[in-house]
This record gives structure tokens, C-alpha cells and sequence, in this order.
């Protein structure tokens, strides 16, 4: 038995590190003008979903899969086959899986057992005592860590220039509300506690009598229980590694955090001294699934079988080929399923139009300044760090710039006024009644939200000419768009226009860091109507008919209206084409309305769905990503004419025109990791919303200008609301982790595997599935782990002999 010297000496040079370790296993929450989806469990990327339960179990009380009744229901309407189950059962352990289908099934009727966290002490203090300690920490710790991280909501914000664990304490010493509720001296505890965040928690470790081997995991229980808070601080940690740096804030939190801990044990500790003894001995287990977790693990590997069965007969139905000819029309999307549908009704209309898909920045990653802004936005995925800066409007708008951003200003500083205490009754009482006509016509909706329409952004500085012709070949070698140029070709990136909704940048393209992709469109349609850049590229083999028209567009993915800036480029020789294209996108965007308006709660019909974006009453503007599920990376003869009912990122690709795979290695370790992120997302808001969502929409309130809290305070919330998954009375997201299907050679796939250990083991541990295409076009090889492939038809036609065996 250790005293509490021996745990002190023995967590002296441990502390730290696994401080380190529990913050590696937070997933970052990127603050909501640039809110992207984020991969909930990228902490637990190496690990395997039945273990990362128990863990996630362990430390948040979280459930990763659906109830049994759902997975028992498909079972029932034979939507999970037994083949699905077979071949699922057989992949998972052996000395824990069901010995048999039947048990499996059997299983699968059975409710799984109650997951509960390990208790904190507050947990314990809360039972023993009656008060609820965890309600009366979240918001005490959010009062502060609203001022604290506050990003310019505040009217009077909170002092800068210090840590957050040093900004705490000054809080704390000063807040009576834990004294006033029962926890008496905590104020003065506080004030006496080393100024040191680490030597803070190595007391604390000592007082609780904690061994090194719970640390780790304890110092997760304590970081979940803050929800958003920690994440955002993880946010912050990521955008300093981005930069070479290092940032402290995370382990400044369980500094903050273990404080509590240790003073209502002191207060507790008789009262939960033998529960608190099985807690740390529960912390110290090494963590491993249990039975009806590896249960619960096959029964969602099934349905993803299942899933993949119907992917694959989608994949392999027969259409008509394209035709040679030259295209009389190619637009570029990105890859975002919303652009699945519109791809599908725009290449219906007629047989001379063409459609590609890209990663929806472009290939340009761009630190852009808009019109009348101060602020640099990173329009590129998250994963990267700009390369280059842009900015709208030429040297001539200059002066208007400037006129409009001081205007901006002084229309902030106005509204921060009439927010004001001391002006808010004079101010209603004496402007009140100026304000009802807009009032009204924002409340019911008359208002209409208008595509961004700045003036045609520049790179600043500019890159010298072999850089632009270097750039432009990349780009169009990673869209394999390097002959049979159309005489128009639309570059559409796209963009959401909704109101009265905190996560409206989560509908923007994620590509692009959170915002719309007109601007990345428009910068990469001059540089390849550059007759410099044109003649350069010429020289390399890429040869761009004279005739060629590149304009950039925006496709509003909540009415399917899409925006084509003309006026960017001289077009007088190509009016009857641009006009040609202007009426197909509108008979597009119709029919895309059509069947998109099938989905969307009470749309009556596709003219409903434009006026969704600008109702303040509208909480399901459009559905975003939901129902994502498949990643497929071909050339689009292997996808065209298929319907995936807006479930699939298309990324055109074809590897014979990619000598060294340098293109496929970018599509593997840039876009498919990005859109595992949007899918984990939308599985985890769904199996456990709790955790992984942020709630009732309706309830939610911005805090700070980075997040929501639902309802008056409390813990920040991560994730979807549950209108973005929810109908009102069923999922509409079907939560599958995402299948990968590549058209190249498998050779060339494992060897890119190989390189990157981390896109790895998101394949190896399941949160995602690798599918490799043959020459027609059908899914034929598995990705099976170890840098190995399985033949389908051998998973296929081993089923039968499985259920034979037992």
C-alpha cells in the first residue's frame, strides 16, 4: 500500500506526461466562424471500436453504436443479410466473439448493458451529499471560461495577458458561490495553491491517492466532464502545433479541474472513501472491451457490410458510356455529397455536359481578406497552413475598402451601444419603433440573403509566373483535367446562405476552413485564363483550347441556386454558351430541389426550399451531410448516371494520368481524411448525442462568439445538434463510418499505407473501409489490415461454408 509520500515521489516526473496523453485523447472544437467537422474520436484513431467504447465507457459514460433494437430491426427486414453477419462475425476476435450466427442474433435482441462513467469525487460528493457537485462545477467553470476565451462577444471582456490557470484562480478566490452552496474555504484553498498548474496537480494526485497507472485515464474522466471547454483548448493546442508552437491551456484545465476534485474530498472523504477506493483501482485497469462490446462492435461492422453490399451492386449496375465527343460543358464541384445530387440532374439535361469533382478549395490554400473585412480567413482544409494570400478587389478599390471597413466599424461600434446597460431602456424606448419594419421582414422571412458579390479577389502578393504555371498544373493534374476542354468550364465552389444559425459556418465548405469556395473558384479561373500561365502549361503537355472560358461559380447547396461571376472575364465571345449553361444549372437546381425536398420536414414542394435558408423559425434548413457514407475516387465514368442518393464524395481520379501516385497520395492523406472527419462526426452525434452532439437547437445560446451552450450556461457543446441528424421522428443520418473506394492499384495504395502511419490506422482499426475498383469499375478487393487485401468474392462465397460450420 502506497502512503501518500511514496505517491507523491512516484508522480513527480509522471505527471506531466500523462497530462500530455489525456489531452492527446480530446478532440479539437474549432470556434464557430470557421466551425468544420471534427472527428470525435480522433484521440482513440489507434484503437479499434470495441476498445475505444470501453474507453470512451470508462471516462464519459458514452455508448459508440446504436441501440440493439436498431441493428435487430435491419436484421428482421433482412437490410443486414447473414451473410453481413457471417462475414462480420469472422473479422472480430475470436476469444470474445459470439460462437455462433445464432448467438450472434440472439445477441442482438438483447438490450446491452447500462454504460456508466467511473465516478469522479465530485460524482461521489453529488450521491453522498445530494447536491449536484458536477452541475455546480460546469457552471461555475463555464462562467469563467466564457470570459476568459471570449473572442469579442463580451461587452466588457475579461482581462488579457494571463494563463487561463492563472486567470482562473483570480476568479476563484473571488467567487463565493461554492462557499455559499456548502463548500466552505474554497476560496482561501485556492488562493493557498502553488501558482504552478503542475505542481497544483501533483498535490492533488497525492491527496487522492492516485497511482500512476489510473493517471492517464483519470485525467480524461476530468477533461470530458468539461465538454467544449476542453475541446477548445484542444483547438487551441492544434493551431499552435500548426505553427511550430506549443500552447498549455489543456493541462492548465485539469489543474483547474482536479482543484474541485481535491476540495470535496477533503470535505467527502469519510462518506466515499471505500467507493472512491474502487473508482482509482476502476481508473488503473488496463482498458478492454467486454464481451457485449465486441458484440455491439460486430452488429455495427454488419451493417456496414451491408452498406457496402449495396454500394457495390450500385457500382456495378450498367449505363450508358459517355460520350467522346467533346464536351460542350464541364462544370467542377467539390467532392461535398450536396454536390452528388446537383451533379447527377446537371448531367441529366444534356449529353455535352460534363461534371468533375475536386476538393471544393481548389488546390489553392489561401489566407484571404474579403471586402471590408480586417479579418485573414483560412480558406483551405484545417489540416494545412496557408500558402498564399489573397484579397478582393484590385489596387482601384483600394479607397473603397477602406470607406467600407470603417463603416463596418462604426455600424459594430453602434450595435455594441444600443447592447448596452446604460443606454438599452433610452435607446428602445426613443428607436425602438424605427425598427419594426425590419423587424418583420426578417421574422417572417421576406429578406433575401444574396450570393457573396465582391469584387474579383487577387493573389497579394503575387506569385511570379513559374509559380502560377507550377500551380496550375498541380491543380489540374489532381482534378486528372488535363485534356478535353469544353469552350466553357465552371469552377463551383459552394457555400450555404441561412440566418439565424450559430453553426452556419458547419454548412460551408469544409474544404475551404468553414466558408464558401467562391473565392478559391474565381482566383483559380484567372490563373487558368492566364495566356502566360496557358502557354507554360502548353510546354508541359497540358494543352488548353484557345477557345476555353474558365469562370468561377457558387452553388447555394440550401436552394440549389448557383451563381456564375461573369464579369470576372471578358465572355462576349462566349454569350450564347454562358446563357446555354445559366438555363441548365436553373433546370438543375430544380430537379435537385425535387428530390432533396422529399427528405426535408415539411417541404411541400422544391419551391419551399429556398426560403428555408432566411426563416429565423427554420431549424432544419437543409440536412448538410447527413446520410454521408461512401468516399469514391474514380474517374467519373465509374460513377455517372448511378444514383447515391447524396450519400457519396465523388473525387475524380484517374491514375493513369498520375505517373508517380503523387495525386492519389494527396486524395488518400488530404480529402479522404477530411471526409472521415465529417462522417465521425455524423456517427457520433447520432450514437451519442450526449456526448458527441450539442443539442436542442432551439435551446442553444452563443457563448463567447466560439460555441453554444444549451440552454443558460454550463459546458460548452461539440458536435451537430440533433435537428442536423433528426427529423422529429427518426434518424435521417444512417451512422456508418466511412467506405473508402479507389480506382488504382492496390500496389500503389499500399505503399502510400506504408508512409503514413496515421491515415493507416484509421483503415487498420476500422473508422474507415478501403475498397480497391477494377478496370469495369466494381468493388473487388477489401483492405484487410497488415498492408493486406481479400478478394470479395472470397469474403462472399465463404459465408455459406461459415454458417455451415456453426
Amino acid at each position: 500500500m502506497f502512503t501518500t509520500r511514496d505517491i507523491a515521489t512516484l508522480h513527480a516526473d509522471t505527471v506531466t506526461a500523462a497530462a500530455a496523453k489525456a489531452a492527446r485523447a480530446i478532440p479539437p472544437l474549432w470556434p464557430l466562424t470557421t466551425s468544420v467537422a471534427v472527428n470525435p474520436f480522433l484521440g482513440q484513431a489507434g484503437e479499434g471500436l470495441a476498445e475505444a467504447s470501453a474507453r470512451l465507457a470508462r471516462v464519459a459514460g458514452a455508448r459508440l453504436t446504436m441501440p440493439r433494437t436498431w441493428y435487430a430491426e435491419r436484421i428482421a427486414s433482412g437490410e443486414i443479410a447473414e451473410e453481413d453477419l457471417l462475414q462480420a462475425l469472422a473479422a472480430a476476435p475470436a476469444e470474445l466473439r459470439p460462437p455462433s450466427l445464432a448467438a450472434l442474433k440472439a445477441a442482438a435482441k438483447t438490450p446491452a448493458p447500462h454504460t456508466r462513467a467511473v465516478p469522479s469525487v465530485a460524482d461521489l460528493a453529488a450521491e453522498a451529499s445530494g447536491t449536484d457537485w458536477p452541475g455546480l462545477i460546469a457552471e461555475r467553470f463555464g462562467a469563467w471560461a466564457a470570459g476568459h476565451f471570449d473572442a469579442g462577444q463580451a461587452l466588457w471582456p475579461a482581462p488579457r495577458g494571463r494563463s487561463a490557470y492563472a486567470a482562473w484562480r483570480a476568479f476563484a478566490i473571488r467567487d463565493l458561490t461554492p462557499e455559499i452552496i456548502g463548500l466552505k474555504g474554497f476560496a482561501q484553498r485556492v488562493a493557498e495553491t502553488p501558482e504552478s498548474p503542475r505542481r497544483t496537480i501533483g498535490e492533488a494526485v497525492a491527496r487522492l491517492g492516485l497511482p500512476e497507472a489510473a493517471l492517464e485515464t483519470y485525467f480524461h474522466r476530468l477533461l470530458a466532464s468539461l465538454g467544449g471547454w476542453a475541446q477548445y483548448a484542444r483547438y487551441l493546442l492544434w493551431q499552435a502545433e500548426l505553427g511550430g508552437k506549443s500552447d498549455a491551456t489543456l493541462a492548465e484545465l485539469i489543474a483547474i479541474r482536479i482543484q474541485w476534485e481535491a476540495a470535496l474530498f477533503d470535505l467527502y472523504g469519510e462518506e466515499i472513501r471505500l467507493k472512491w477506493a474502487a473508482a482509482r483501482r476502476l481508473y488503473g485497469e488496463k482498458i478492454a472491451p467486454s464481451p457485449d462490446l465486441v458484440v455491439d462492435a460486430i452488429l455495427q461492422e454488419a451493417a456496414e457490410r451491408a452498406h457496402q453490399r449495396r454500394l457495390a451492386a450500385t457500382l456495378s449496375e450498367p449505363v450508358a458510356a459517355p460520350t467522346e465527343t467533346r464536351p460542350t460543358l464541364q462544370v467542377a464541384f467539390c467532392i461535398d455529397v450536396r454536390s452528388e445530387v446537383f451533379r447527377r440532374c446537371l448531367e441529366s439535361l444534356d449529353g455535352g455536359i460534363r461534371t468533375l469533382g475536386f476538393a471544393g478549395f481548389f488546390g489553392l490554400g489561401l489566407s484571404h481578406r474579403g471586402f471590408a473585412s480586417d479579418v485573414a480567413e483560412r480558406r483551405l482544409p484545417v489540416l494545412l497552413n496557408p500558402t498564399l494570400e489573397s484579397r478582393s478587389g484590385g489596387a482601384e478599390a483600394a479607397s473603397a475598402d477602406l470607406a467600407a471597413r470603417l463603416a463596418a466599424r462604426a455600424s459594430r461600434a453602434w450595435g455594441r451601444f444600443k447592447l448596452a446597460a446604460v443606454s438599452s431602456f433610452a435607446f428602445v424606448e426613443a428607436s425602438g419603433p424605427v425598427y419594426v419594419g425590419r423587424l418583420l421582414r426578417d421574422g417572417l422571412g421576406l429578406k433575401k440573403i444574396a450570393a457573396p458579390a465582391e469584387p474579383a479577389p487577387r493573389l497579394d502578393p503575387p506569385p511570379d509566373l513559374a509559380q502560377r504555371i507550377e500551380a496550375a498544373e498541380t491543380v489540374l493534374k489532381a482534378m486528372s483535367l488535363t485534356e478535353g476542354f469544353a469552350p466553357l468550364v465552371l469552377l463551383a465552389g459552394h457555400g450555404a446562405r441561412v440566418t439565424n444559425n450559430p453553426h452556419a459556418s458547419a454548412l460551408q465548405c469544409g474544404a475551404c476552413g468553414g466558408f464558401s469556395g467562391e473565392a478559391n473558384a474565381r482566383l483559380l479561373a484567372a490563373l487558368l485564363n492566364d495566356e502566360d500561365v496557358r502557354a507554360g502549361l502548353k510546354k508541359r503537355g497540358i494543352a488548353i483550347a484557345d477557345d476555353t472560358l474558365f469562370l468561377g461559380a457558387l452553388h447555394d447547396t440550401t436552394s440549389d441556386a448557383v451563381t456564375v461571376y461573369a464579369d470576372d472575364h471578358p465572355h462576349a465571345s462566349h454569350t450564347e454558351i454562358l446563357g446555354k449553361a445559366q438555363r441548365w444549372l436553373a433546370a438543375a437546381g430544380k430537379l435537385a430541389r425535387a428530390e432533396r425536398a422529399a427528405r426535408l420536414p415539411r417541404a411541400s414542394s422544391e419551391a419551399a426550399l429556398p426560403r428555408r435558408g432566411r426563416d429565423w423559425a427554420e431549424t432544419r434548413p437543409e440536412w448538410g451531410l447527413a446520410g454521408c457514407s461512401a468516399f469514391i475516387a474514380a474517374p467519373r465514368g465509374h460513377t455517372q448516371g448511378r444514383e447515391f442518393q447524396g450519400r457519396a464524395f465523388l473525387h475524380d481520379y484517374d491514375w493513369r494520368q498520375d505517373e508517380d501516385f503523387s495525386v492519389l497520395e494527396l486524395i488518400m492523406t488530404a480529402p479522404v481524411v477530411v471526409a472521415s472527419w465529417i462522417s465521425l462526426q455524423y456517427y457520433g452525434s447520432s450514437v451519442a448525442p450526449e456526448a458527441f452532439g450539442s443539442g436542442n437547437k432551439v435551446l442553444h445560446n452563443v457563448v463567447g462568439g466560439i460555441g453554444v451552450t444549451e440552454g443558460n450556461g454550463g459546458n460548452l457543446r461539440a458536435g451537430l445538434a440533433w435537428q442536423s441528424v433528426h427529423d422529429g421522428e427518426r434518424l435521417i443520418h444512417e451512422p456508418l463510418r466511412l467506405s473508402v473506394v479507389i480506382a488504382a492499384p492496390r500496389e500503389a495504395m499500399t505503399a502510400i499505407l506504408r508512409r503514413h502511419e496515421e491515415l493507416r490506422a484509421l483503415f487498420e482499426h476500422g473508422w474507415m473501409h478501403l475498397f480497391a475498383l477494377d478496370e469495369e469499375g466494381r468493388m473487388t478487393w477489401r483492405y484487410a489490415g497488415g498492408l493486406q487485401w481479400t478478394a470479395m468474392a472470397e469474403e462472399a462465397a465463404a459465408a455459406p461454408r461459415m454458417k455451415a460450420a456453426g
